[in-house]
């Protein structure tokens, strides 16, 4: 088998010689050509078909964010940024671009003695996203129908006819999460009934604005959960999101951050938010699992559906990662696949089953 491929785009030489001496010291990588700005790492991806690129944000000529929306248009590959952009407006930018089809985002090297655990990432990254099949653009490739779970599925312990009406939706993703967020929340209508709470995968480093962006994205009012609110009331049209670096869970009919270990080396957890609410909500949940990588979500998306909830899985052909939904469905948790165009209209119409809010 072949080394993997790969394109550095950094306009720092510093830097871009650092990355590529930390790659090349790899024997199973190959840096294959250098950018110094946007628009020549457009033409280099063209024209070699890396296997990976590494990508800085801000660039001259053509910035970081315009080269991922160019590339995931026309010559579809694996983007890793590596970026050291941590102000407001430059971290927007790095969400846009995750958004527009880039896997990842490392930090770039601080000096010092944790530049060894910086490489060591940064190689494992390299790797680790050389064997996404990256798409084109996903809007193509959104099919119409839902597929069913497979048959010799176990059937949830409750019927649908003991099904209580949607209290609130909760939500997992990791590996191209901020663009399936995207377009879920862009295409739910303003007045979307039931309150969503959402555990994505992101670097701590990297997340602290992440709501505030995702904010702007939404019809729907988008924030941090905070430590012992009131899990809000059906009518209530919020998304709420874990922490970075904060389990969330719901006990008591109320929103709980937490610092337990990690769960599948996750924190947050898919797993811990979806079995707080089989045991709090049960059947009155409706859950998804979206695109990302490994297996969290998997046990507490059984978990739901054991206990009488909606669940729902992202099909193989529109997941930039087909790890966490496919753990689900082999497992038989999810009721429906379907694919990310068909989600929100899904969520849509089982919001309407919920009652307008009770009465104080």
């Amino acid at each position: 088998m072949g080394r993997t491929r790969v394109l550095v785009v950094e306009d720092s030489l510093t830097v871009r010689k650092y990355i590529v001496r930390v790659l090349t010291a790899d024997p199973e990588l190959e840096v294959i050509a250098e950018a110094g700005d946007g628009k020549r790492g457009i033409e280099l991806c063209q024209s070699l078909r890396p296997d990976v690129v590494t990508l800085d944000m801000m660039l001259p000529v053509m910035s970081g964010l315009a080269a991922t929306e160019f590339i995931m248009a026309y010559c579809p590959t694996p983007i890793l940024i590596v970026s050291a952009s941590l102000n407001r407006g430059e971290i927007f930018k790095t969400y846009e671009a995750l958004a527009a089809g880039a896997l990842d985002v490392l930090d770039k090297p601080g000096g010092g003695e944790s530049d060894a655990t910086w490489e060591r990432e940064l190689v494992a990254n390299v790797k680790l996203l050389a064997r996404i099949r990256v798409i084109t653009h996903p809007r193509g490739r959104l099919g119409s129908l839902g597929l069913q779970a497979p048959e010799g599925t176990p059937p949830p312990v409750s019927t649908q006819e003991q099904r209580r009406s949607p209290r609130l939706v909760a939500i997992g993703v990791s590996t191209g999460g901020p663009a399936a967020l995207v377009h879920i929340l862009r295409e739910l209508p303003a007045d979307f009934r039931l309150p969503i709470l959402i555990v994505i995968h992101l670097s701590a480093l990297f997340a602290s604005a992440f709501a505030e962006w995702l904010d702007g994205q939404s019809p729907i009012p988008v924030a941090y959960a905070r430590h012992r609110d009131h899990l809000p009331e059906p009518g209530e049209a919020r998304v709420l999101l874990a922490p970075p670096d904060k389990h969330l869970v719901v006990r008591g009919g109320r929103l709980l951050l937490t610092d337990d270990a990690e769960r599948h080396s996750c924190r947050p957890s898919v797993d811990l938010l979806f079995a707080s609410l089989a045991d709090e909500l049960g059947p009155s949940t409706v859950a998804c699992l979206l695109t990302g990588m490994g297996k969290d979500g998997a046990e507490g998306l059984l978990a739901l559906r054991r206990a009488g909830a909606h669940t729902i899985a992202q099909d193989e052909a529109t997941s930039i990662v087909f790890g966490m939904p496919r753990e689900a469905i082999q497992l038989g948790a999810a009721e429906r696949v379907l694919p990310l165009g068909e989600i929100a209209p899904a969520l849509t119409s089982l919001a309407r089953q919920s009652p307008a809010r009770r009465p104080a």
